[in-house]
This record gives structure tokens, C-alpha cells and sequence, in this order.
């Protein structure tokens, strides 16, 4: 074995095998270059012996991997880990996955919360951290001292009567010409973002007035029914008017772009619609959404438009089944709550009955 120097850099040289071996050490520092001589012999000779090491591997690597695998998952579900996965890579993108510590996570968290990131939103992002590091089995180090977030459970709310109704009033005037029959489907038949946004019009039978909902969020969620009360039928097939010969495998909120329409109309406001895609579904209603609700000045998520509909069940007197039945699936969380909604409109009635004692 001998190490020389070569130019500005070190070589090292050494028989293995019948072979012989010549390489750099790509360093001008002797001692270093002959530690790197005997760590690249013996991991030759664990090679041949059967042994195998994993190779250094960034996470940036590791998580493209990870999401290229998974072949069961579903397009949305995957859409979703991959924007989970972006919001990792500014801390871990550069580090080897060996090189992740808790510290490291810690830091991460505190940066995300710093953005504006909630803690949900975090949790689920080293959730995908951990899943990543448990491929590479190394996710076992770091549990013991892991600590995610606390998280709120009470985000969701009903909405108000007169909230609900300055919610509609400002999507009526939106440029988006789907948000407003969009947010009356979330408020009269509970469906979930995801759920709404990939409908398709083979999925609505005007005939028997209900929707069926296709892949759901939840296994208990798919194919379930739910009725149209009159306001939502009437709403969907003035939609459906809208579009000349739909197709049944068209979605009933395709993608579609706005600009202005017509000369000066950047002063009136009118707008057109343009680049319609009905065989593509809308892709999010966030910018309209969130325009309307500062409009309306309600404070509020799109999802607490399915907890106003269910709560509103609840105040009816639904029972709980056809309540689960109808939502797909509530968690016993949910449930204690709109039961709770459902006790008070109960107490709140009986309260209304006049006193019958004589004085």
C-alpha cells in the first residue's frame, strides 16, 4: 500500500484481488489522504464479503423517490405529498438523510410557524418527513425525542345565518362565474372540496334529484347518495344550462380562465370567460374565495361550509346514521359537537313554550 502525491493532490495504490488499485484522494492533506486509502480497502473487502452499506443519499434524492414509488395512490393524494414534500426542501433538501436530527425538525418547525403555517399543516409535512425516513430505516433514531405540534379541534365552525348569506351576496359578484353555485352545493348537500371540484355530470340524475359522490376522502364516503333539496336542484341545473350539450364524463366544474371583456372593461369590471376545458376539472377556488370572503367580511375555511350543513341537520333533528350516512363519515369528535348543536336547539325550543304555572 503507498500513498503519493501527484500534482496538488494525493493518490493512493494498493492490490486487491489480483487487481490493482489506483485512485485519487482528491485532498493535498497526506495524513487524510492515507485515511481515505484504508476506508475505501475496507469497504472493498466488506463488499466482497457479503457486506453492504447503504450509499450516502440526500434527502432532495430520497423523497423523489419516495414520491415516484407508491403506485396505489390516487393522483389528488400525491398532488398533496408533493406539496408537502416542496416546503421540506428548503431545510432538508441539501442534508443527507443520516445527517436529519431532531434539532434539525425543530428548526424547521419554528421556520414554517414563522410563514403563517398552522400547526396541522406542519404536523402533516414531517409527517412526511418521518415516512421518508422510515423507508431509509432511520426514522427509529429520531422518535424518542420527536414532538409534534399541538393541534387545535375546534378550527371548524358553523357558519351564521346572515355570515352564510354575505358569503353568497360576494360570490355573486365574483369574476368567477362557478364560486357562487359552487359554495350553494357545499351548503346544501356537505360535500367535500376534493369531492365537488371532481364531480361529474354523470354523476347528477335530475331525474331523481340526487348526486353520487365518486372517490371520497374516506372508504365509507365513495359512492354515497345524497338528496337535493329544491334551492340545490334548481342551482345545479341552471348551472347545467350554462354549457351547451355537456357530456356526462364532463365535470360539472371544469377548468376555465377569466379576462375582461370587451373595450374599457378594466374600469367596468366585466369579464369573459376563456381557454374552457370541460374535460379537465377546476383546479381550485382559492383566489375567488378568498376575495369573497374579504368582501363579505366573514372569517372563515371552505370547509366550515360542510360543518354549517351538517349543523344544520343536526339543529334539525336528523338522527346521527342518516347524519354519518349523508356526510360520508364524522368523527365521534364531530359528532359530540353537532350533538351538542342539536341539544341546544332543543333546549332553545322547549325554552320558547310559555309558562303554564299558575301564579
Amino acid at each position: 500500500m503507498s500513498v503519493f502525491k501527484q500534482g496538488k493532490v494525493y493518490r493512493y495504490e494498493f492490490q486487491f484481488m489480483g487487481q490493482r488499485i489506483r485512485e485519487s484522494a482528491h485532498t493535498s492533506d497526506k495524513e487524510l489522504a492515507r485515511s481515505i486509502e484504508r476506508k475505501r480497502r475496507t469497504a472493498m473487502e466488506e463488499s466482497a464479503g457479503g457486506v453492504k452499506r447503504p450509499k450516502p443519499l440526500l434527502f432532495r434524492k430520497a423523497g423523489k423517490t419516495w414520491l415516484a414509488g407508491n403506485a396505489h395512490w390516487s393522483e389528488s393524494y400525491r398532488e398533496i405529498n408533493k406539496l408537502k414534500f416542496s416546503h421540506l426542501l428548503p431545510v432538508f433538501g441539501n442534508l443527507l438523510i443520516s445527517e436529519i436530527s431532531n434539532e434539525k425538525i425543530s428548526k424547521f418547525q419554528m421556520r414554517r410557524k414563522k410563514s403563517g403555517a398552522s400547526n396541522r399543516e406542519i404536523n402533516m409535512e414531517t409527517g412526511v418527513l418521518r415516512m421518508i425516513l422510515r423507508k431509509h430505516r432511520l426514522w427509529h433514531l429520531l422518535a424518542p425525542e420527536f414532538h409534534p405540534l399541538p393541534e387545535r379541534d375546534d378550527v371548524g365552525r358553523a357558519l351564521f345565518l346572515e355570515e352564510a348569506n354575505r358569503i353568497l351576496e360576494a360570490a355573486l359578484a365574483s369574476r368567477s362565474r362557478s364560486l357562487f353555485p359552487a359554495l350553494m352545493t357545499y351548503l346544501h348537500t356537505g360535500v367535500r372540496s376534493a369531492e365537488l371540484r371532481k364531480m361529474r355530470w354523470s354523476q347528477v340524475d335530475f331525474i331523481r334529484r340526487t348526486i353520487t359522490v365518486g372517490k371520497s376522502k374516506t372508504r365509507g364516503g365513495d359512492g354515497r347518495g345524497i338528496p337535493l333539496n329544491d334551492e340545490a336542484f334548481e342551482i345545479l341545473a341552471e348551472w347545467h344550462s350554462r354549457f351547451q350539450d355537456p357530456k356526462p364524463d364532463d365535470f360539472v366544474f371544469p377548468s376555465e380562465r377569466y379576462g375582461f371583456d370587451g373595450h374599457q372593461s378594466y374600469l367596468t369590471g366585466a369579464v369573459a370567460v376563456y381557454d374552457l376545458d370541460p374535460t379537465k376539472p377546476m383546479g381550485s377556488w382559492k383566489s375567488a374565495w378568498t376575495t369573497c370572503r374579504k368582501a363579505a367580511g366573514v372569517w372563515c375555511r371552505l370547509h366550515d361550509l360542510r360543518h354549517t350543513f351538517i349543523s344544520a341537520l343536526g339543529e334539525a333533528g336528523v338522527p346521527e346514521s342518516t347524519m354519518k350516512a349523508i356526510a360520508g363519515w364524522m368523527s365521534a369528535k364531530m359528532l359530540e359537537r353537532y350533538s351538542h348543536t342539536r341539544n341546544q336547539a332543543k333546549q332553545d325550543a322547549v325554552n320558547m313554550l310559555p309558562r303554564r304555572r299558575p301564579e
